[in-house]
């Protein structure tokens, strides 16, 4: 009986000490203001106290001779997620007014100002915008707070927390000044501010026994981060876990997110590590107890011990650019089979740069249920992209088995993420785009009137309606009746619900222009996110600000615009695929002409490969949207009612959604392909994107499914050699992509070509495989071109290549080391084996060599990809494009600025560039 009396006392020691470290940390320094409220009030266990009348707590200082502030409550929906504190009351500023906070103590405190943009008043939230300092640094410059929430989201209210060092100065009072600053003609308004002192080196660098933390991506720099920093907490997550909240941290009133599905970038199966039953090992803890909440070293992610696919355990946070940022990762081993050095090693990246090559937890905190964390410095540049936000990730890989690991795994417990003021002192960031204000409803008159009045003025104002509406609807007729454009009548409509005349309203949306300019803040610049020659494209907000769309606006006065316009409404409206984006409506409304689609969240696929700051994909990623766009490619080519041929398939063209799902965009250049047995090819001008060219096309003005079989080949090198199609400022043999890796496939160094982020990621049989059906696509007779169903076949090969699960299939297939691999037996476009004629008698053109001729026989076909064409047009074209032509009188094309393109020698009629986005208009007179 004995041992067990032992025990038991054991446990309720344990408990009783495990109960007194919970909350170890009791700030000196704690108030919670209730702004706009008189009185005290107690919510979630915590005193808040009203900003008015509070003498002894604070003071405010406000103007005398400017307008006073306000105060107001209002009524928060019994449906709302907002609590209502201190969010049911409001102080309302005109002009500068700040809040004094006298301190107990010098040291660091967690400053939180809450926001609830709504309307106060006569105040709308789109007219607030502000400013707020705090002592020397700027926390937010024209803040606008109703930018920060969407509409009909989960979260209505904006909270920011910041840590600010306050020391007294000589002969000084131990202050806080919180200072709100509105802008011109705006207002500035707070509910809630919360001052809660923190441990004076819980974030800040102790200087007496600490050296400061990695700087990453700086080889051994170390970064210390001293009290005369401001910082702002961006991101706090219990990884693997639910949310902590304010009332569950350890004292300090700190508010945990869950990762998923907001911040980890994919769930796999068995990567949470959770419901452990006993306690942290506080008495041999190599950081304080407060440091986090205990549940958050409770619950983990890991890989899966039995899982066999190689993947990153990826979380990604938008940051603003141009800043330092502090990234704190919380660990603990729970696993029982590992409590040794060496159990379990991995690797660390911090926003694509390597961070930790052999982490191991049990070395950082010396044993097993130990809890630690490991602090990094890292400085996120935007590297010329002109977009707010960067990305700033966090990664972790498992090492493989024998390379200093005995079980390859990850594990992470927790995530802080701090923004750090800048040598300016500033901490404030721009605003996310703007969510549109919906329309305005007129207010009724409350004013009485006398009856007889009122009478008089409905008349009046009915006889004046009829008259208007009469006016305007001859007007209308009238300009119907006369407006054709290229022979088709040009439907205008009233409303959104009254479908058109040519298009069935289950199909495409009529937007009037009135809802556009809504969705789009009157067109304002802020929402633009892509710039072409078409035009700008615009995110917008439809259906009351909920649905975010795409928005192309065409330059008015262009013919070829106006193709392009009616024929993408034409052909979008009626396709519908997975791998295809949606045309969701369009608006025609005088010289407006504008497509709505479904907004893509990614962006295009070339923003992932070059150009941009965004982080690599992984060669598994890059395959899959392959694979989703040949996939809407041949939906095109055999799925749809007619055979559709893109004719401008490019990198640009391949949009992705927010889960990665590639989609076939732009079809303002797409034809109807062949019809009937007798019909091998569309005659029609040469139109496409300079690089992506079917070279057959470009010679003959024969369109066939195998042209956009080639521009596909050309986004396969793209994505294996992360490059453009065509390059100025380099060797010459490097200048076009199609021949240079055409060349080094001929020398046996295909794996040369790759960009380097794939090195290491690519099996030989994969490379080999995927070089193959590449150049296949590239071969300058379409009759021996894949079709795009043998194309998905070859994708899928080689997704299962990747995955390791090909490999037998591929070794049946191999009768020796040196056979190459083989793509199935091509097909033609038609889905037959009739092979298409490509010259002009209608026999087969011998002189075409195949993939297997030598790089000088293509050559002679394909100079800079094409060749065979009276003046040698486009050789021209790129010739001067790169620089390499530089007579006046040479008689090439040139560039204007205007975008049109100009033979020196007079004649004209050759062909033109549309503006700004490469795309080429061939002509021939």
């Amino acid at each position: 009986m004995l041992p067990y009396l032992r025990k038991i006392k054991f446990l309720l020691l344990q408990l009783l000490f495990f109960t007194c470290l919970v909350n170890s940390y009791v700030p000196l320094d704690d108030l919670a203001v209730n702004c706009g409220y008189s009185g005290n009030i107690t919510f979630h266990d915590r005193n808040w106290v009203g900003d008015v009348h509070h003498p002894n707590l604070f003071s405010t200082i406000e103007s005398s001779s400017s307008q006073p502030s306000l105060i107001t409550a209002h009524t928060i929906p019994t449906y709302s997620s907002v609590d209502s504190v201190p969010f049911g009351t409001a102080r309302i500023f005109h002009s500068q007014f700040t809040y004094s906070f006298p301190l107990k103590t010098p040291g660091p405190k967690f400053l939180r100002l809450h926001f609830y943009p709504t309307t106060y008043l006569n105040f709308t939230p789109y007219d607030s915008l502000f400013s707020v300092t705090a002592g020397t640094f700027t926390l937010l410059k024209d803040f606008n707070a109703s930018h920060w929430v969407l509409q009909g989201g989960d979260d209505d209210t904006v909270s920011k927390e910041y840590c600010i060092n306050v020391e007294a100065g000589d002969n000084e009072r131990l202050t806080l000044n919180i200072t709100f600053i509105p802008s011109t003609h705006a207002y500035a308004f707070i509910n809630g501010i919360e001052v809660v002192s923190m441990p004076s080196f819980l974030y800040y660098t102790d200087l007496s026994n600490d050296t400061g933390f990695e700087l990453v991506g700086q080889g051994t720099v170390s970064y210390q981060l001293q009290s005369d920093k401001a910082l702002e907490t961006l991101y706090r997550v219990n990884v693997g876990g639910s949310q902590v909240p304010t009332a569950k941290d350890t004292g300090m009133f700190r508010y945990w997110d869950d990762d998923f599905t907001r911040y980890l970038e994919q769930q796999h199966p068995h990567s949470i590590q959770n419901g452990f039953a006993v306690h942290l090992n506080y008495r041999n803890n190599t950081v304080p107890n407060y440091t986090a909440p205990e549940v958050v070293y409770l619950t983990a992610r890991s890989y899966g011990m039995n899982e066999t696919a190689n993947y990153n355990v990826t979380w990604n946070f938008q940051v603003d650019s141009q800043f330092y940022y502090m990234v704190r990762l919380h660990f603990c081993e729970w696993d029982k089979n590992i409590q040794h050095p060496g159990d379990r090693v991995f690797e660390i990246f911090i926003a694509d740069t390597m961070a930790e090559e052999l982490a191991d937890v049990i070395v950082w905190s010396g044993g097993y249920r130990i809890p630690t964390h490991k602090d990094y410095a890292v400085f996120m540049n935007a590297n010329g992209n002109l977009s707010k936000k960067v990305n700033l990730s966090v990664k972790l890989q498992r090492r493989r088995l024998r390379q200093g690991t005995r079980i390859s795994d990850v594990i992470l417990n927790g995530i802080e993420i701090f923004k750090i003021s800048d040598e300016s002192n500033n901490l404030a960031g721009p605003n996310p785009d703007p969510v549109p204000s919906p329309p305005q409803l007129l207010q009724p008159n409350t004013q009485p009137s006398k009856k007889k009045h009122t009478t008089v003025i409905i008349v009046a104002a009915v006889i004046v309606l009829c008259f208007v509406l009469i006016i305007v609807g001859g007007l209308v007729l009238f300009r119907l009746k006369g407006r054709t454009v290229l022979g088709k009548k040009v439907q205008r409509k009233k409303s959104t619900s009254e479908p058109s005349l040519s298009l069935p309203s289950h199909l495409c949306r009529y937007f009037t222009i009135a809802e556009i300019r809504a969705a789009t803040n009157n067109f304002d610049d802020v929402f633009i996110i892509g710039v072409g020659g078409f035009g700008n494209v615009y995110k917008g907000y439809i259906d009351d600000g909920v649905t975010p769309v795409a928005i192309k606006r065409l330059k008015p006065g262009s013919q070829q615009g106006i193709n392009e316009f009616l024929n993408e409404i034409e052909m979008l409206s009626q396709l519908r695929h997975l791998h295809l984006v949606s045309l969701i409506g369009y608006c025609n409304d005088g010289v407006e002409m504008i497509l709505v689609y479904d907004f893509m969240q990614r962006g295009t696929l070339r923003e992932y490969l070059y150009g941009s700051d965004n982080p690599p994909l992984t060669w598994k990623q890059r395959l899959q949207i392959l694979l989703g766009a040949a996939r809407g490619l041949h939906y095109l080519h055999a799925g749809a009612k007619h055979n559709i041929i893109h004719r401008d398939v490019k990198s640009t063209n391949i949009l992705l959604d927010d889960k990665w799902v590639a989609k076939v965009s732009d079809f303002g250049l797409s034809k109807v392909g062949p019809t009937g047995t007798s019909q091998t090819h569309v005659s029609t001008v040469v139109k496409g994107s300079l690089g992506y060219l079917d070279p057959e096309y470009y010679k003959r003005q024969r369109l066939t499914l195998k042209s956009d079989v080639y521009s596909f080949g050309v986004v396969l090198l793209e994505v294996l050699c992360a490059r453009p199609p065509l390059m100025r400022n380099v060797d010459k043999h490097k200048a076009s992509l199609v021949d240079w890796v055409r060349k080094m496939s001929d020398e046996g160094k295909l794996d040369q070509t790759v960009e380097i982020f794939l090195k290491g990621s690519i099996t030989r049989e994969c490379l080999k495989w995927y070089g193959q059906l590449a150049l296949s696509c590239l071969r300058d007779d379409g009759n021996e071109r894949p079709s795009m169903s043998d194309v998905v076949g070859a994708l899928e090969f080689a997704m299962q290549l990747a995955e390791g699960e090909g490999g037998a299939q591929y070794k049946e297939k191999k009768e020796g080391e040196d056979r190459a691999l083989l793509i199935p037996p091509f097909t033609s476009d038609e889905g037959s084996e009739v092979l298409f004629t490509s010259d002009e008698s209608g026999t087969r053109d011998s002189r075409v060599t195949t993939a297997s001729g030598s790089s000088e026989e293509r050559a002679m076909h394909s100079a800079v990809v094409f060749s065979e064409i009276d003046l040698s047009l486009q050789s021209s074209v790129i010739a001067s494009w790169m620089g390499e032509l530089g007579n006046k009188d040479s008689g090439v094309l040139r560039s204007t600025r205007d975008g049109s393109r100009n033979g020196s020698n007079g004649k004209a009629g050759c062909g033109e560039f549309l503006e700004d986005d490469g795309r080429w208009i061939g002509g021939f007179s």
